[in-house]
């Protein structure tokens, strides 16, 4: 089913919510040049500037910010109408926006969508990543349909539900020789964290806390903005640090990598699924949430990585 969305406002809309071309030019499989033209030429249709360029930032005009907020409207209904046409032969159609933190985006994120595309092959998912509090906001402001995320959404205007379990556990240099480790241990290490903002941060700040942990306590606290990054800094021996189970299964395999257990501390959440509140929703945003819900559970129960110990060596 061709979208009905006009090509033109969706490339503005892209680039008004990212406020940079690279990343609108990326966000739809475009060239930048191509992007460029097609905003050149909405302006020239319309008479009006709708971005204030310099050569360090993008801005939107007073008519792009007027524009904008009409366009996600005419976009919603659009995908609204798309939705209710597919629905009609029991097949969803149209395009689906989703914000995804960004341990789900790596490594949960490829099987879920993929399982859904198999059983809805007319739907297009755009998805946009962040830290938690990041996709909240685009949540909040219409920017995707639906958000998941690893740490709670402080923000009112949201309705979160968990769909699937996850565990923070504590990665260490492949060389160490502690299967557990006491608190001692664990406060004259470098501890490795997520940055600001990010959920998995606020669920390990809120287990130490829990424990009487300080992060000042630590022997030093470096915050660095994403797992593999910290992944990365922990093979190499710079400290330990606590990421998602999910996103490890293959270190563990090889051996890049192993778990310790910390006397008296666990870490475990749960993802969620974060829409705006209001009327109950119809058409393909409720049926990839009731997908997500059906499929987290059941990765949960049995799609968990291979737990591999310290003591199998």
């Amino acid at each position: 089913m061709a979208q009905l969305e006009n090509f033109r406002l969706k490339v503005f809309r892209s680039v008004a919510e990212h406020l940079n071309f690279r990343k609108a030019s990326e966000h739809l499989f475009l060239t930048q040049p191509a992007v460029t033209l097609q905003i050149k030429a909405l302006e020239n249709d319309l008479g009006v500037r709708l971005f204030d360029r310099s050569a360090n930032r993008v801005a939107l005009t007073p008519q792009g910010s007027v524009l904008l907020r009409y366009a996600r409207k005419i976009s919603a209904l659009a995908a609204q109408a798309e939705h209710e046409l597919g629905a009609e032969d029991g097949q969803f159609s149209g395009e689906l926006s989703l914000g995804v933190s960004t341990t789900i985006a790596q490594y949960v994120l490829p099987r879920l969508i993929g399982a859904f595309l198999d059983e809805h092959p007319r739907v297009q998912l755009a998805l946009r990543s962040g830290n938690t509090e990041q996709v909240v906001q685009l949540v909040l402001d219409g920017s995707v349909a639906i958000g998941l995320i690893e740490g709670p959404a402080r923000e009112r205007g949201v309705h979160t539900e968990p769909f699937m379990r996850d565990e923070l556990v504590l990665i260490v240099p492949p060389n160490s020789d502690a299967a557990h480790f006491s608190v001692q241990q664990l406060l004259a290490s470098s501890l490795l964290m997520r940055e600001q903002g990010s959920g998995s941060r606020h669920v390990v700040e809120a287990a130490l806390e829990k424990a009487g942990l300080k992060l000042k306590s630590f022997k030093s606290v470096m915050d660095l903005d994403s797992t593999e990054a910290i992944k990365s800094a922990v093979e190499a021996g710079l400290g330990v640090g606590f990421v998602s189970r999910w996103a490890i299964s293959k270190e563990l395999e090889l051996g890049a990598l192993r778990v310790a257990q910390v006397h008296g501390l666990t870490m475990a959440r749960h993802f969620s699924l974060v829409t705006r509140t209001g009327p109950t929703q119809h058409g393909l945003r409720e049926a990839f949430r009731l997908f997500a819900l059906t499929r987290g559970k059941l990765q949960s129960n049995s799609g968990k990585p291979r737990r591999k110990s310290l003591s199998a060596r």
